[in-house]
């Protein structure tokens, strides 16, 4: 059973999963729940973690997923609530967004564009081009706002569980947060998958392997072309 301040952030982290695509941070937790200092937040977590509720993935910023909801969660909360089911046994997915859905269900499917491939090591001509369709599980897609996939050549985000030959799934936004992983269009000629952070008036394009450095740019050099929200992986 869960103490109201548990299921308070568990639904926090539901709705914001449903809404946005991606976890609240650890500061937007403290404030939903009126709380002084991040520690409150980190015992919170751990508490439904070890419940079996939800599940952080390592290497990787802002990385929950919900796992399950409890029975007095609120309805609306429990009727959107995704379940985890067994993996497929040839295809990988990953979702940053939802989790699957319960094996007995028939798992919805939308064909989405693949744009080409994007270096995850260093930056390369800019994406533009429809190269085919790629059907991907509707749970991993947000209502709102178009997707598109890239496959990914390079291993600079290798520690965020991004490797070579990966497909990702992207979500149209010109807008992220610090810490996101988004598709970066720096000067209006070379794409990249990067983890994105403004320092000091410029923006900063990181990469999740300590064999690549950060590449620093003017804030009007980079334009995102969207976020990270799911990952295909061919075994």
């Amino acid at each position: 059973m869960l103490t109201k301040k548990q299921l308070d952030l568990l639904n926090f982290i539901h709705r914001r999963l449903q809404k946005d695509g991606v976890p609240p941070s650890f500061d937007e937790m403290k404030v939903a729940l009126d709380l002084r200092s991040k520690s409150g937040i980190h015992r919170l977590i751990t508490a439904l973690e070890e419940r079996g509720f939800i599940r952080r993935l390592a290497h990787r910023a802002r990385a929950i997923e919900i796992i399950r909801l409890p029975e007095n969660a609120s309805a609306s909360a429990a009727e959107t609530s995704p379940q985890i089911s067994a993996p497929p046994s040839k295809i990988g997915v990953k979702g940053f967004e939802n989790t699957n859905t319960p094996p007995s269900c028939v798992i919805a499917s939308l064909e989405i564009p693949v744009m080409g491939r994007i270096a995850a090591g260093v930056p390369i001509s800019a994406i533009n081009q429809i190269t085919h369709q790629i059907a991907i599980p509707q749970t991993m897609l947000s209502a709102n706002g178009k997707h598109y996939a890239l496959e990914v050549r390079g291993d600079s985000m290798i520690n965020a569980g991004i490797n070579d030959g990966d497909i990702v799934v992207i979500r149209e936004t010109d807008t992220a947060d610090d810490g996101d992983i988004v598709v970066a269009l720096v000067a209006d000629e070379e794409a990249t998958l990067k983890r994105l952070f403004r320092r000091n008036g410029a923006i900063a394009l990181e990469a999740e392997n300590p064999a690549y450095e950060t590449r620093l740019y003017p804030e009007d050099q980079v334009k995102v072309q969207g976020r990270l929200v799911g990952l295909i992986r061919s075994y």
